[in-house]
């Protein structure tokens, strides 16, 4: 079925009607999602998940935007007045759903789902890389999607013990005066050790530890008991998220190889490099990377011949988000979502190079050599390395 349309917007500077048409996977599940907050502080975890489920007729799919203040959230980030654009964002994409079985019935898998930690890019959150995260849930992935309590979020929140209060957590810009560094590197640490807080959480469910979830919701975290396989972890994510990956390979074992999408590599510290222990597959935009920052990717390829860096030709940052998915001008226009290549087209790129990594390096016995020539850059609007002469930055 097609996603909910919109209300139409006028049709002058607005640039027409927008919706969101997200995909559906292409593998062979079907999808669900459910929200799990874990404990009443800051140091919990708030994560969407995105699981193979069995299919239920009538099933309700959630929203892509939570809830208002998202929006909110949204604006701020985009430097726009919060007075006029969240009402706006909350009208044009409010109503915006996800094309995935809310809460539905986790198909058991006794050989485990392997299972991604997925971390969302500054500004973002759980919900806005819906299309990547489901996608791989069709092949047969647990996929966590976080969301960071590090002020990097446009905006999240905890629910406190006890009155069951929501503490809201809002975007940060880096302070006057201080050194955008040392603000960003502490906030990549956090952020990696909520990666790992995360992968922490599946091996308490793994090892029968009853985990409540906070959100009091129909989705009952023990049925994935016996279903996630905790050999074969992957960490993944887009911009900050990115090299949020790359430093949770420093610091939890666990993660066998990490996926970063157009990573952002401003706030890792120098010394770091050298720590990093297992193979990275970076896949990057066509108009974001800096030399600097692909530098610093070759300081891995250098040392280590299973990390791959390809470039999406035609793409721009947002291209790995669902932003890309809006068909009206007006939210394209606010957040530059839209490059020249066709966005399912990106999409089925990014997750099939990924799909090829996560087999090598998880040892899969699934189908996803067939595209393995996309990590050596060989295909159709793919090339290997990162071509400097295109950036803009």
């Amino acid at each position: 079925p097609d996603p909910v349309p919109l209300p139409r917007l006028g049709r002058g500077s607005m640039g027409g009607m927008q919706s969101l048409a997200l995909p559906l996977g292409k593998g062979p599940h079907h999808v669900g999602c459910a929200d799990v907050m874990v404990g009443h502080t800051r140091q919990g975890l708030f994560l969407r998940l995105f699981y193979p489920c069995l299919p239920r007729a009538g099933a309700e799919r959630p929203l892509w935007i939570p809830r208002y203040e998202y929006c909110g959230g949204l604006a701020d980030f985009a430097h726009c007045s919060r007075r006029w654009c969240a009402p706006l964002l909350s009208v044009a994409i409010g109503s915006c759903r996800v094309p995935v079985s809310w809460n539905g019935p986790f198909k058991p898998c006794s050989s485990g789902y392997p299972l991604i930690i997925f971390s969302h890019g500054l500004g973002a959150f759980r919900t806005l890389y819906s299309s990547v995260c489901s996608e791989l849930a069709s092949w047969g992935f647990a996929v966590a999607a976080l969301e960071h309590r590090d002020h990097s979020a446009s905006v999240t929140y905890f629910c406190t013990v006890g009155a069951g209060r929501e503490e809201w957590i809002p975007y940060r810009r880096v302070p006057q005066g201080q050194k955008e560094f040392y603000f960003r590197n502490k906030q990549v640490h956090q952020r990696a050790e909520e990666c790992v807080r995360a992968l922490r959480l599946f091996e308490d469910i793994s090892s029968g530890k009853s985990v409540p979830n906070v959100l009091h919701q129909d989705f009952d975290l023990s049925m994935l008991k016996d279903s996630i396989d905790l050999t074969k972890v992957a960490v993944m994510g887009h911009s900050f998220g990115g090299v949020t990956a790359v430093l949770a390979l420093v610091k939890e074992p666990g993660f066998r190889c990490a996926v970063a999408l157009d990573a952002w590599m401003f706030p890792l510290e120098n010394t770091l490099y050298p720590e990093v222990p297992k193979p990275v597959l970076f896949i990057n935009t066509e108009k974001f990377q800096t030399p600097e920052s692909v530098a610093k990717m070759k300081r891995l390829s250098s040392r280590n011949s299973q990390t791959k860096i390809i470039t999406v030709l035609g793409s721009v940052h947002q291209s790995q988000t669902d932003f890309t998915f809006l068909t009206g001008k007006l939210i394209s226009r606010i957040f530059g979502a839209r490059g020249t290549l066709d966005p399912y087209k990106g999409l089925d790129i990014t997750s099939r190079a990924t799909l090829a990594f996560l087999q090598r390096h998880l040892n899969l016995e699934e189908e996803f050599d067939q595209w393995d020539k996309l990590l050596e850059g060989i295909g159709d609007s793919v090339v290997p390395e990162a071509p400097f002469c295109r950036s803009n930055l």
